[in-house]
């Protein structure tokens, strides 16, 4: 091959590497249940894709030195799991309070099966996350991971390893960012849950020889159920609207 065939095929490696690892972390392609061809494919395309838009950026560190191009393999790879993993994290923090919400109404109590990833998940909390999932789709949040790596190289470009200082620093303030959404999300529940254990506590202290807690049973998994209807439009909303500032710094 010619030098410039060489460095062609270099630059779309290191182009595939960034955009390849953002991929096998991201939310929904990163799933246990879809191929890895699948995944493999669409990596190379969106790498065939993006090359010509990338082609400044790329061409002139498309380097065969292997002491050159060993460290760049590296920090691509770090950079591109590190915006997979932004995203990884924010659809967690989701789960997490998905799984809260089917323990504080009383629905926790039988995991199944997870549909996202292979971890068991009570079915409410799976219900949530699924939910959630499919409407960051619905609403392309994919191009804006595609629009993130393609803007990453203008604050990490290929001549500068990565730094992991900053990406400590990002790490960090989106679990705080998906902390806060999470607990905004999950506040009713909190709320109810604590009024109607404290209900409860006080029925049963008023009433010993009652078993309370097998006759509220069903009525506070009700409650919850028709507090979680009433609610699950506003949560997927604001779920949705915080995604791109708390995972792409907006």
């Amino acid at each position: 091959m010619s030098a410039f065939t060489d460095t062609v095929v270099i630059a779309a490696f290191l182009a595939f590497c960034r955009i390849g690892a953002c991929f096998m972390l991201m939310p929904g392609l990163s799933s246990a249940r879809v191929p890895m061809q699948v995944r493999l494919f669409v990596a190379i395309a969106a790498t065939g894709a993006l090359l010509a838009h990338l082609w400044d950026q790329l061409m002139p560190f498309a380097s065969r030195d292997p002491a050159l191009l060993g460290p760049m393999i590296v920090s691509e790879l770090l950079t591109g799991s590190l915006i997979g993993l932004l995203a990884r994290l924010y659809m967690l923090a989701l789960a997490f309070i998905g799984s809260a919400i089917a323990m504080l109404v009383g629905y926790g109590g039988m995991a199944g099966p997870g549909i996202e990833n292979g971890e068991p998940q009570a079915p409410l909390g799976e219900i949530i996350s699924f939910s959630a999932l499919m409407l960051l789709f619905v609403f392309d949040f994919h191009h804006q991971i595609v629009e993130a790596l393609v803007r990453s190289y203008e604050f990490a470009p290929v001549n500068v390893f990565f730094n992991p200082r900053g990406a400590l620093v990002n790490v960090g303030d989106t679990i705080g960012d998906s902390f806060l959404i999470a607990l905004r999300l999950g506040s009713p529940f909190v709320a109810y849950a604590i009024l109607v254990n404290l209900t409860v506590g006080f029925v049963n202290k008023l009433t010993p020889q009652i078993p309370v807690y097998f006759i509220s049973l069903p009525m506070v998994i009700a409650g919850g159920l028709i507090l979680f209807y009433f609610a699950i439009a506003t949560m997927l909303s604001l779920f949705a609207d915080g995604f791109a500032a708390a995972t792409l710094g907006g």
